[in-house]
């Protein structure tokens, strides 16, 4: 099975654009936190200097496309700016209603400063290795694009569909940031080595097969010897290895993944909380609601009528 394709679809992965600007400078901004998110931002003309609350700062030129993966607060600016309102201040002043394009800035009608800005949403209690491994940001820059052709067709595709302005182009958008995300999350790999990791644990013939085997049947009572003979591997070698690229060891990652799964099932009001703890793996539903409980705060049923 494709493991990370069953880790977003789980996690509930789901892309919403805000709205493209046009900004002539002096311009800036600050976008607040937005927990169980990652912010995109991709500039089609002039330039966006970007700085973090860790104080690293980076600057975009046409084509470049930056993802704060964790929600973060920021700052968006052009670089003569030294004020940087929220952004709730922005969209208020600039009586922007959601629809069509944020005009902002004190300079001249022509926008010196294009971008595409949206956001890419996960589930409330959503939780996993990969998200975890996330840097602060990622950048797609031209060189970037340059090495993974696929992941530069379809930020040119996102550019294209935006300021075609045709009927159903903010859902196309919305549809394609979501594949913009898995491509950059495979850019990744050499960019930082803790995702690295991450991704090479899913592409390791051993342990890819191990993840594949905990993702097809969470529920099998697994473990740490049955996973290593399944794949052909002492049990010892497996538990470090897997522990090494994974950062954490395989039947914590089997806890938290049943945890997971059981969000998901508990969206689904036709499943009763037995047969979601017996779909998990869990030998009764009151093991089940202890786990539930113990990881977000709230027993499943109490989760289930706050979803309603």
């Amino acid at each position: 099975m494709d493991v990370l394709n069953d880790i977003l679809d789980t996690l509930d992965l789901k892309g919403a654009l805000y709205f493209r600007t046009d900004f002539s400078a002096p311009w800036g901004v600050t976008v607040p936190e937005l927990q169980q998110a990652a912010r995109f931002h991709l500039v089609v003309q002039g330039n966006c200097h970007v700085t973090f609350p860790s104080g690293a700062e980076i600057d975009l030129g046409p084509g470049d496309l930056v993802l704060i993966p964790k929600g973060r607060s920021h700052i968006l600016s052009d670089r003569s700016s030294a004020n940087a309102p929220p952004l709730e201040t922005v969209l208020e002043r600039a009586g922007f209603t959601g629809q069509g394009v944020l005009v902002w800035g004190e300079g001249s009608a022509h926008a010196a400063t294009q971008m595409v800005c949206g956001h890419l949403s996960f589930r409330g209690g959503a939780d996993h290795p990969l998200l975890r491994a996330l840097p602060e940001y990622m950048l797609a820059s031209a060189a970037t694009r340059a090495r993974t052709p696929l992941l530069d067709e379809m930020l040119r595709l996102v550019a294209r569909t935006v300021f075609s302005g045709e009927i159903g182009s903010d859902a196309a958008v919305t549809r394609l940031s979501e594949i913009v995300f898995i491509e950059l999350l495979r850019a990744g790999i050499a960019e930082d080595p803790q995702l690295g990791a991450m991704l090479e644990a899913l592409r390791d013939k051993q342990i890819g097969r191990a993840l594949e085997l905990i993702h097809a049947n969470p529920a099998r009572p697994w473990t740490v010897e049955l996973l290593a003979a399944e794949i052909g591997m002492s049990r010892s070698r497996f538990a470090d290895r897997f522990s090494s690229l994974m950062g954490v060891g395989p039947m914590a990652y089997l806890a938290d993944w049943r945890l997971q799964k059981a969000l998901a099932l508990l969206d689904d009001s036709r499943r009763s909380v037995q047969q979601v703890a017996t779909q998990t793996g869990y030998q009764s539903p009151a093991a089940f609601t202890r786990a539930f409980a113990g990881k977000f705060g709230l027993p499943p049923t109490e989760y289930r009528r706050a979803l309603a």
